[in-house]
C-alpha cells in the first residue's frame, strides 16, 4: 500500500496521472458515453487529460485564488470532471464536492458550509448561485463550463484552447497531511458533514484498492459512480462513463449498462447494490455472460447474497466479485467476495448480520460496547469478545480524521485506542467471528431499545427477507429509546395485495419471526408499497423516514 512515510515529504495526488501519463500517453483515460465534452470529445487519452488539467491548473495558480482555498465543483460526469478534479489539485485548491439528489436548498446549505473561494462549474450551476446568494457571499472567482454571461471569470473552453501550458508550471508543493477534497457524506442516517480527505488519504486509498481488487493498470473500468471513477485515473486504467443517471444508479436502464460494459470490453465495473441487483437480474433472465469482466465491485449498502451468487455466475473463470465495507470517511476497510459470501448465506438468512470481511491490509477494526455519547478512548479490557454485538471502531491510513468545521461532530465520531492511535466510531454495529471477519448487523442509530431486549435491523430483517413474498423489510421503534415498540414494515414483492392476501402473508411471517429468538418478540407489521432510500446509491433504507410515518399510523394508535 502506499501511503507516504514522512510527513514532511510532499506529495499532490495529481502527481499520479502525471505518472500514468508518462507512462502510457496514447492510452484512452476517459471513454464518455454520456455525449460530448466542452470540446466536443468523447474520448480523452492520458496526454490530453495532463496536458488540460495543467492548462486549468495554471489557470487558477494565477489568482486570485490561493493554495487551499475551496473551491464548489458543480460538473457532470465525464472528460471535464476529470480534467476539472486534477486541474484543482494541480493548483492546490481543495474541490468541494455534494450529491446533487440530496436536493437544492439542502446541497446549496452543505456547500455553504465549507466557506468557498471559488466555483468551477456549468452555466445552470452558477446561475443557480445567483439565485440563492448568502450561500456563496465567499466566492471570489468563477470558472463557467458553456456560456459565461454577467459573472465574470474564466471560461473553461477558453482556458483549455488557450495554448500549450507553460513548461515551468509545476503543481503545488502540498504534504501528505493537506487537505486534497471535502467530500460530503449523503446524510443517509443523519447529519450531511463535509470529510477532509488528504493527499495522502487519497495515494493510500490508491494503493488499497489497486492491492484489495487487483486492479491492474492497463484495465478499462465502467465507472457508474464518478468519485470513484478518479480512482481509475489514478491507476492508469480506462474509466467508461455509462450513459446513465448517477443520483439514481436504482432506476438505471439496465441494457444500456451492461451494453456499455460489453461494447467497451470493460475489465472492472463498481455498482451499487441496487444498480447490481438491476443488471444480475436482467443478465440472469437473458442469459448474458461478460467473460472480459474480471473484477466487480459493489458497495453503499450490504448486498443481499443472491444478488452477488447470481451475478458472479455471468463472469468469466477469473471473474471475481467483491463487496467492501467501509463509509466515507473511511472506505474500503474490510472486503469479502461472492464465494464467502455464499458461505455465510445460511448465517445472513438466521438473523447473525453480513458478512463484510477481514480488515484490509494496514488496517486494524474492533467492536467496543455500545453508547452515543462521547468517547475519549477505550482500552484492550473493553474490546468485546468474539461473538458479541457491539460498536465497530477502525484505524489506518484511509480513516478520516476530520470534518470540515464540526469540531462537535469530530470529537464525537473519535476515540483514542490502547495503542495509541485515533480511531474512528463508524456508527455501525456488529460483531467479529473467530476467523477475523466482521459481520455487521445495522446501523447504531437504528437499532431499537426496548424495556427488555435490543433490535439490531439488518439481523431482524433478514428473518422476514427469507419469505418468497417479501421484497424488503426494515424494522424500526415506536416510541421514546428504552420504550421503543419494535414494528417491522414490509414491501412485499407483489405491488397489489388485498387485504385477504396481505392479513395472510402477515400470519406467516409471524410465524417466521417466532422461530428465531431474535425476532420472536416483534408482533407489529405494517406494508410499504416503495421503500425510500439514500441518494447515493439508492441502497440504504431511509428507516428514519419509515418510522416517522409508522408512528403516524392509525393501526398503531
Amino acid at each position: 500500500m502506499d501511503n507516504p512515510a514522512n510527513p514532511n515529504e510532499t506529495f499532490n495526488i495529481s502527481s499520479l496521472l502525471t505518472e500514468a501519463a508518462k507512462d502510457g500517453p496514447e492510452r484512452v483515460a476517459v471513454i464518455n458515453r454520456r455525449g460530448p465534452d466542452s470540446l466536443g470529445r468523447s474520448r480523452l487519452t492520458y496526454a490530453q487529460l495532463e496536458r488540460d488539467s495543467t492548462a486549468l491548473g495554471q489557470a487558477l495558480s494565477q489568482g486570485p485564488l490561493e493554495v487551499g482555498d475551496r473551491v464548489v465543483v458543480m460538473v457532470p460526469p465525464g472528460p471535464d470532471f476529470f480534467i476539472v478534479i486534477f486541474g484543482l489539485f494541480k493548483a492546490g485548491l481543495v474541490p468541494v464536492m455534494v450529491d446533487p439528489g440530496m436536493g437544492l436548498k439542502r446541497m446549496f446549505l452543505c456547500l455553504s458550509e465549507s466557506k468557498p473561494k471559488g466555483l468551477v462549474g456549468v452555466t445552470m450551476g452558477h446561475m443557480a448561485t445567483l439565485l440563492m446568494p448568502k450561500y456563496f457571499a465567499g466566492i471570489k472567482h468563477r470558472v463557467t463550463l458553456g456560456p459565461k454571461l454577467f459573472w465574470g471569470g474564466q471560461g473553461f473552453k477558453k482556458i483549455l484552447t488557450g495554448g500549450a501550458p507553460a513548461e515551468g508550471f509545476r503543481p503545488a508543493r502540498t504534504l501528505p497531511g493537506d487537505a486534497a477534497a471535502i467530500l460530503f457524506t449523503s446524510g443517509a442516517t443523519g447529519l450531511a458533514k463535509g470529510t477532509i480527505y488528504t493527499h495522502g488519504m487519497f495515494r493510500a486509498q490508491v494503493g488499497l484498492i489497486r492491492d484489495t481488487f487487483d486492479m491492474a493498470k492497463g484495465g478499462i473500468d465502467l465507472a457508474t459512480f464518478p468519485l470513484f471513477s478518479l480512482f481509475s485515473t489514478a491507476l492508469g486504467l480506462t474509466a467508461v462513463i455509462p450513459n446513465m443517471n448517477p443520483t439514481k444508479p436504482g432506476h438505471a436502464d439496465p441494457r444500456k449498462i451492461l451494453s456499455a460494459l460489453n461494447e467497451e470490453n470493460c475489465t472492472s465495473v463498481f455498482a451499487s447494490p441496487a444498480l447490481l441487483a438491476r443488471l444480475s437480474a436482467y443478465a440472469t433472465e437473458n442469459k448474458l455472460t461478460f467473460k472480459n469482466l474480471k473484477r466487480v465491485i459493489s458497495a453503499g449498502a450490504p448486498i443481499p447474497p443472491q444478488v452477488a451468487l447470481d451475478f458472479s455466475q455471468t463472469m468469466g473463470p477469473d471473474g471475481r466479485l467483491f463487496t467492501p465495507y467501509g463509509a466515507t470517511e473511511a472506505m474500503p476497510l474490510t472486503s469479502v467476495e461472492a464465494a464467502d459470501i455464499a458461505g455465510a448465506k445460511g448465517m445472513t438468512e438466521q438473523g447473525f448480520g453480513m458478512c463484510v470481511g477481514k480488515p484490509v491490509a494496514g488496517h486494524k477494526m474492533a467492536v467496543i460496547p455500545i453508547s452515543d455519547g462521547p468517547l475519549g478512548s477505550f482500552g484492550e479490557n473493553q474490546i468485546l469478545p468474539m461473538g458479541e454485538v457491539g460498536e465497530f471502531v477502525a484505524t489506518g491510513p484511509v480513516v478520516a480524521l476530520n470534518y470540515f468545521e464540526r469540531p462537535k461532530e469530530t470529537a464525537l465520531s473519535l476515540t483514542k485506542g490502547p495503542d495509541g492511535a485515533t480511531w474512528r466510531r463508524m456508527g455501525d454495529l456488529g460483531w467479529q467471528d473467530a476467523q477475523g471477519r466482521m459481520w455487521f448487523c445495522g446501523r447504531k442509530s437504528q437499532r431499537v431499545v426496548c424495556d427488555k431486549a435490543v433490535y439490531f435491523t439488518v439481523s431482524c430483517e433478514a428473518i422476514f427477507n427469507n419469505h418468497p413474498r417479501v421484497r424488503r423489510s426494515a424494522l424500526v421503534g415506536v416510541g421514546p429509546a428504552g420504550q421503543a415498540k419494535p414494528v417491522m414494515i414490509i414491501e412485499p414483492a407483489q405491488k397489489r395485495l388485498s387485504p385477504k392476501a396481505w392479513a395472510e402473508l402477515v400470519e406467516e411471517l409471524k410465524a417466521l419471526g417466532r422461530i428465531n429468538p431474535r425476532t420472536k418478540a416483534i408482533a407489529s407489521f405494517l406494508r410499504y408499497r416503495n421503500f425510500p432510500v439514500d441518494i447515493r446509491h439508492n441502497a440504504k433504507i431511509n428507516r428514519e423516514r419509515l418510522a416517522a410515518w409508522a408512528t403516524a399510523h392509525p393501526d398503531l394508535k
